[in-house]
Order: structure tokens, then C-alpha cells, then sequence
């Protein structure tokens, strides 16, 4: 019997290793074991809930106040104390948080083999995504295996250096996730209250943007919204004290934009299947959205999934105002260009990676 732990502990992490958990929990011969660091505290049980993923170790490295060297110290010496425990044969972790380069660093001090999930997106920018470029390049010196959601994935880690046996093209598995949470008879009052009109989603969050940037975003956002009395537009809003104040300063009292708390995963995939676009500053949205044929206006000045940007699905409209007022306006104005976008075709895989991880996993196991 092999043992695998998986280790996630933010709400995008759980969104991508979820289906995995449940993938690999069909498998004969191998324990699965999930370890959540509590990285994100609220954010994360209704992920857990939707996809009936219990956690066998939970930790508390959550820091109220952003303190990343805490929070890094609390998964680094908590993962260590569940391997000390639990001895596994080989850890996952996801992408690139704070969770995901602590919980490695933990494995290559315990000798613990890692596979990285979504391995190889890059920006070659270190400080955008701030800390995130850091954070995956330095899972990538501590992995053993590579699951890279696209070639072009593949091709960063290739050019690094990265072992060709050890890096596999996998599809990215928030596509597993959709195929679970996208229902045909949801409802919600959301979807009511904008039944006469496009509806728009917005995400907004980076720390990077923090600040005149995010400011710049929403003005932007308020501008079009007031010039197209068609559309109304929800944004959960993200718990970061710093992004609820500037959020409510900008666009509360708009009587066509609905500011909410946090959605569940279910509420937010299926507000996202029915929206006509989405503006964000995600990464994860990045992938899902063009899966479900939506136009994504990335609020940033760089990316790491570039695939969508070549694909036509995803642009790139940077943190100013007058760039993004004009994008998000042209599409609302031009059928042409939002057609040229919701048709383009979807870069991040079949719906199926975990499945193909977890084959991978025990061929080698």
C-alpha cells in the first residue's frame, strides 16, 4: 500500500486538487491523505463541502494580518510535524502559494518525493505575481514529477533544465472541477436580480495591485458601467480588509453593481457559466472561464497563462483606467470582438487530468 498526501490550503488550491483527492481515492492499492494548512480559514470549507473531501490533518497557519514570513514558518513546521506522522510515499502540492512552497520545502527536508500540479506557468517576472513567481519556480527545484497543464508549460520547464521524463502534459484540473460544479438548473437570486440584462462577473484581489492600481481598475469599471444601462455587474468581494475598503469606496451605491461576500464554488462556477464576461485579476478564472466560451479581461500587466491570450480567449488590459474602460467598453459595443472571443478555442486540457495524474502517479509508484 503507497501512501499519498495531498497538501493544499487556499480556496484555488482545493478548487484544482479536490478532484484529484476523489480521483485517486478510486485507486486500489493507494491511501490517500489530505492535509489542509488552513491558509485560507472561510474560503476553504465550502470547496471541501462541495466536493465531499474531508481533510485528515487540519493546521492553523492562517495569518490574519498578510504576514507571509508567519504564515510560511506555520505551514513549513506544521506540514513537517504531518510528515513526521504519516511517513508518505510521495506528496502533491498545486501551483504557486505560500502552501504549495512551504509544504515542498517541508517534503525536500523529510526526503519526501514531490509532484507539483500545475508546474511550469511562468511570468519571468519575479515580483508579478508577487509572490507567486517566486513560489512556483521554487517548487520547480523541489519536485521530483512535473504535471504541466500545456505544452507551452512543459516547454518553461524544459528550457530550466527540468528532466524531459519527469514533466507531463496533463491538461489543468479546474477543468475536472467545472464538469462537477456547472449544473443546468441552478438558480440563485443573483441571476434573478440580473435577468434583464448582461451580467458581468469581477474578481479582484492581487496584492500587487493593492492600492492606486485597483483604484485605477475601478474606476474604470464604474465608467462603463454608467454609460451601459443594459448590463449589471456582481463582484464578490474578496475578505482582504484592503480590497473590501477600496471595492465599497469605488462602486457601492451603483445601483447595477452588486457587491457580495465571498461566493461558495458551486454559486461562483455557475454565476461564471451564465455571465457574458468576466474582468479579473485571477489566475485561476483564466483557465475556467474559457472552458465555458466567456471573454476574460485580465486586469494585469503580465501573465502566466499565456496559451489563453494566444488562443484569443483571455486579454491582457493592464491596471489602467483608460485601457481598461476601453476594452471592457468595445466589447459590450462590438458583437464582432466579443464573438472573436467567446468562440476561441479552450487551451487547458479535456476535463479529465486527474485522471491522467493519478495514472501517471501509480505507473511510477
Amino acid at each position: 500500500m503507497k501512501t499519498i498526501l495531498l497538501i493544499f490550503g487556499t480556496r484555488p488550491e482545493a478548487i484544482k486538487l479536490c478532484p484529484l483527492v476523489r480521483e485517486l481515492q478510486t485507486r486500489q492499492g493507494v491511501r490517500t491523505l489530505v492535509c489542509a494548512t488552513g491558509q485560507h480559514l472561510e474560503m476553504l470549507d465550502p470547496v471541501l463541502e462541495a466536493f465531499g473531501v474531508t481533510p485528515d490533518f487540519r493546521l492553523a497557519a492562517a495569518r490574519p494580518d498578510g504576514d507571509l514570513p508567519g504564515l510560511t514558518a506555520a505551514v513549513l513546521a506544521g506540514v513537517s510535524g504531518v510528515l513526521t506522522e504519516t511517513r508518505p510515499d510521495l506528496a502533491l502540492v498545486q501551483g504557486d502559494t505560500t502552501t504549495a512552497f512551504a509544504g515542498a520545502l517541508a517534503c525536500f527536508y523529510a526526503h519526501v518525493p514531490v509532484g507539483h500540479v500545475e508546474a511550469g506557468l511562468r511570468t519571468y517576472d519575479i515580483d508579478r505575481p508577487w509572490p507567486e513567481e517566486f513560489d512556483r519556480r521554487a517548487v520547480t527545484l523541489m519536485s521530483r514529477w512535473h504535471f504541466a497543464p500545456t505544452e507551452e508549460a512543459r516547454q518553461n520547464l524544459l528550457a530550466e533544465g527540468v528532466p524531459e521524463e519527469s514533466v507531463f502534459v496533463t491538461g489543468n484540473t479546474v477543468l475536472d472541477a467545472l464538469r462537477t460544479t456547472v449544473r443546468e438548473d441552478y438558480v440563485n437570486p443573483v441571476l434573478e436580480w440580473a435577468a434583464d440584462s448582461r451580467l458581468i462577473l469581477i474578481t479582484a484581489h492581487r496584492r500587487e495591485n493593492l492600492g492606486a492600481p485597483m483604484e485605477r481598475m475601478f474606476r474604470a469599471i464604474r465608467r462603463v458601467m454608467d454609460e451601459h444601462p443594459d448590463v449589471k455587474a456582481v463582484y464578490p468581494v474578496h475578505l482582504n480588509p484592503a480590497v473590501h475598503r477600496t471595492a465599497h469606496a469605488a462602486l457601492c451605491g451603483h445601483s447595477r453593481i452588486l457587491l457580495t461576500e465571498p461566493m461558495g464554488l458551486t454559486d461562483f462556477h455557475n454565476l461564471m457559466a451564465r455571465s457574458y464576461l468576466i474582468l479579473t485579476d485571477s489566475g485561476g478564472i483564466q483557465e475556467e472561464a474559457p472552458s465555458l466560451g466567456k471573454p476574460v479581461l485580465v486586469m494585469r500587466d503580465t501573465t502566466e497563462r499565456p496559451e489563453g491570450v494566444a488562443a484569443g480567449t483571455l486579454k491582457l488590459v493592464s491596471t489602467e483606467e483608460e485601457t481598461i474602460y476601453r476594452e471592457f467598453s468595445r466589447l459590450l459595443d462590438d458583437p464582432a470582438a466579443y464573438a472573436a472571443m467567446a468562440g476561441a478555442v479552450n487551451p487547458y486540457g479535456d476535463g479529465h487530468a486527474s485522471r491522467h495524474i493519478a495514472d501517471i502517479l501509480l505507473e511510477r509508484l
